[in-house]
């Protein structure tokens, strides 16, 4: 009797998982049922916009260079048959230079809704902002040309000392900040004594979070490398926030922030509260974000601790003895602060021991780091900055340039070229395309303009910088000036731009995007080219169709990205098409 009970019950059971096996597939069949007709609606139409003419190899096509692969299916790929553009009627082309070396293309964000606060909203307003503040100084390189290179003349002569010593009356008396006229370099390295304040009384409801009438007792500072404002009406940029709380912060314990703010924009802020980072998490020139000190206020422990570490380093022992050490801040405590410029971020040290390291964000650059800033509840003794970089950034690199007509770029024919190659370059960037000009732009496909180069360059924050790289580009005409503020976040604006002045412009057959730090095998890339057949789409490139998006990291795309991509992949056939 038990026994058919027992059948009994794992029959209905079978029977149960049997029913949610075919819910499930009737929900899976459902699900791919709407998904395959989006794809062939949108997916295929997108993917081969991408290509602007261009799409993918035949199967049988390797590179010379490239390695067996195993071959995958992947999802999206791009047509087989070339995107053609809409014929358009072709002037006659006659043999000339351009004129002007600013690029045609243009932003129109009037239908930006700059009270948005999404994070696409966001991203459109920085582009529209960018090309406002290029708009307006271009306009003053063209307007007021005599008077902007009377100040590059003396900001040639501006003095760049090794080394730069100030007392704190004098540090206060210049408004809190220590002016670094040439920026930082590596290895650079700024020393700051002070004395954080007793905490006090905070109402700010901003700090403390009370209600009204309550109050925080609060003490913490602010130490900041700032860059050059851009923008009127806005802060400068911050490329390093270092904010030490002592007390006040809603933790309710001892901690240090880091971060960066630019166009009064704050990026991931680095909280270190005490412990040490995880092993497994990216370090800094092989130094952890940060270290781990007490968290409570045992103090006696804490000293104890530090003279059995001193001690058995002392006498030589080999064993690795635990420590712990107290924050390296404290009230009304005289403190010796380290901060310098690492290969791949910033290291503070405090005292001789290392505290926090800060790895570059994307963005910013040593040169661009021309003041030091200390505010809050902190009495600055002395700063103290040395191993400075003796040149001004924005001039060293210029005095590379060869100003001989043999490096002049050869002018466009009548006639549509085989490959146009846009090569990505900063402002500043004077030496790189000097070296490129010496190299593989003297091959002979580039000298007899079958094959046409130019560099893409925006316009950069300094205008002293700006006024040099319209002169290099009136005289080499290999340059063309994208009018807007360079930011990396709108580094595909330049790609934008390449595309657009490699079919409107060069009536290119293909186009290549290369930056500045590459040198390009010319007679390799077109033997590649002439093996597809003409009715066959070409697109050299790494695609990896199943690599992941990184969320965290130097290299993060955030959710928002995803969208800004998807906008300029219609702005970019706007550009091409329309």
């Amino acid at each position: 009797m038990k026994r058919a009970k027992f059948d009994l019950f794992m029959s209905l059971s079978r029977q149960r998982s049997l029913q949610v096996l075919i819910l499930f597939g009737i929900l899976y069949v459902f699900l791919v049922g709407l998904e395959v007709p989006f794809v062939f609606r949108n997916g295929f139409s997108l993917v081969s916009q991408d290509g602007f003419g261009t799409g993918q190899f035949s199967k049988s096509f390797v590179l010379d260079s490239e390695e067996e692969l195993e071959e995958k299916e992947a999802p999206n790929r791009p047509l087989d048959v070339p995107l053609m553009v809409p014929n358009q009627s072709k002037p006659e082309r006659k043999i000339r230079e351009i004129k002007s070396p600013l690029s045609s293309l243009v932003f129109d964000g009037s239908y930006v809704n700059m009270t948005s606060n999404d994070g696409f909203s966001g991203i459109l307003k920085s582009a529209k902002e960018a090309f406002e503040v290029g708009k307006k100084f271009w306009k003053e390189l063209e307007l007021y040309k005599k008077e902007v290179g009377s100040i590059v003349e003396s900001n040639k002569t501006e003095e760049c000392p090794h080394s730069i010593s100030i007392s704190g009356s004098e540090f206060l008396g210049k408004g809190r900040m220590m002016v670094l006229p040439c920026g930082l370099t590596l290895g650079s390295h700024i020393t700051v004594v002070g004395r954080p304040k007793r905490a006090h009384q905070e109402h700010d409801p901003k700090i403390s979070l009370l209600r009204e009438g309550q109050f925080l007792m609060v003490s913490q500072f602010m130490m900041e490398l700032q860059g050059l404002k851009t923008v009127d009406g806005e802060d400068p940029p911050r490329i390093l926030h270092f904010n030490p709380r002592l007390s006040g912060d809603w933790s309710g314990k001892p901690m240090i922030e880091q971060n960066t703010c630019y166009r009064m924009q704050w990026g991931t802020a680095q909280r270190c509260d005490g412990w040490r980072s995880r092993d497994d998490e990216e370090t800094v020139d092989g130094q952890v974000k940060c270290e781990n000190w007490i968290r409570d206020n045992d103090t006696n422990h804490s000293e104890q601790s530090k003279a059995s570490w001193w001690l058995n380093r002392l006498v030589g022992r080999k064993k690795k003895v635990d420590f712990d050490w107290p924050f390296p801040f404290s009230e009304d405590r005289l403190f010796v602060l380290t901060l310098s410029a690492g290969f791949e971020g910033y290291h503070v040290n405090v005292d001789g021991r290392h505290v926090t390291s800060f790895p570059y964000r994307i963005g910013f650059a040593l040169e661009d780091a021309t003041g030091l800033s200390l505010n809050g509840d902190i009495d600055v003794d002395s700063v103290f900055a040395a191993s400075l970089p003796t040149s001004h950034p924005s001039f060293a690199p210029q005095r590379h340039l060869d100003m001989s007509n043999r490096w002049k770029a050869p002018p466009l024919l009548d006639q549509p070229v085989d490959l146009f190659i846009g090569i990505l370059s900063a402002g500043n960037h004077f030496a790189e395309r000097m070296a490129i000009r010496r190299s593989w732009l003297q091959h002979q496909l580039i000298k007899s303009s079958n094959v046409v180069a130019r560099f893409f360059v925006a316009l950069h924050a300094r205008k002293d910088i700006n006024v040099e790289l319209k002169k290099e580009a009136e005289f080499f005409g290999d340059i063309v000036i994208v009018p807007f503020m360079d930011n990396y976040d709108l580094v595909v604006l330049k790609t934008v731009a390449i595309c657009e002045y490699g079919v409107h412009v060069a009536f290119a057959k293909n186009i290549m995007k290369c930056d500045d730090d590459t040198f390009v095998r010319v007679d390799a890339v077109i033997n590649e080219i002439n093996k597809i057949p003409e009715n066959r789409s070409l697109y050299v490139g790494n695609i990896n169709y199943y690599h992941k998006p990184l969320r965290n990291g130097k290299w993060a795309v955030t959710y928002e990205v995803i969208v800004w991509s998807s906008f300029f992949r219609f702005f970019l056939l706007q550009s091409l098409c329309g």
